[in-house]
């Protein structure tokens, strides 16, 4: 009669399977972390309006534009500042000359910073409160942005180009 031996496939799986089960809990609980973090943020500004948007993304408009707005394929320059909840600022280009340029989504920008752009016009200024799925994710940045971090973007559109 023959023995059964557990292979490594069937030892990974014993050792993986809770683990991952035990990580989606950990992300479910940093999920509510956060949004009772950016709750918390929201109820010390008082009457702002700050609109959620299904991705899970606060927009807060500080100064209505007047011209485009950009979709998918369009270019757009913006003045921008990272700050955390409490704004320590850890990410500027304000006294840059020049505003940081992209093209709409070209993954080229944080989740949260692309989607929020789309909701401008350009001459706008903008607040995003953005959780960490549309920021950094679970590891941010090593030494400067701890994981599961929500975020706040200060974003001014100063242009908007066209796809053609």
């Amino acid at each position: 009669m023959k023995r059964f031996k557990p292979g490594i496939s069937v030892l990974a799986s014993i050792i993986l399977i809770p683990t991952l089960f035990s990580a989606c809990g950990e992300i479910g609980t940093w999920k509510e972390q956060e949004e009772q973090m950016i709750q918390d943020y929201l109820d010390k500004l008082g009457d702002t309006v700050a609109i959620r948007k299904p991705s899970g993304l606060y927009y807060i408009e500080l100064k209505e534009g007047t011209g485009l707005s950009p979709v998918p394929g369009d270019s757009v320059s913006f003045f921008y500042k990272g700050m955390f909840l409490d704004y320590v600022v850890f990410d500027t280009n304000l006294k840059d000359s020049i505003p940081y340029k992209s093209k709409i989504g070209s993954n080229d920008l944080r989740a949260g910073i692309d989607e929020g752009l789309q909701y401008m016009k350009e001459g706008g200024k903008a607040r995003l409160l953005t959780p960490s799925n549309l920021a950094f994710g679970p590891t941010g940045i090593w030494g400067i942005i701890p994981g599961y971090t929500p975020l706040i973007w200060e974003i001014e559109l100063i242009s908007v180009k066209k796809a053609r």
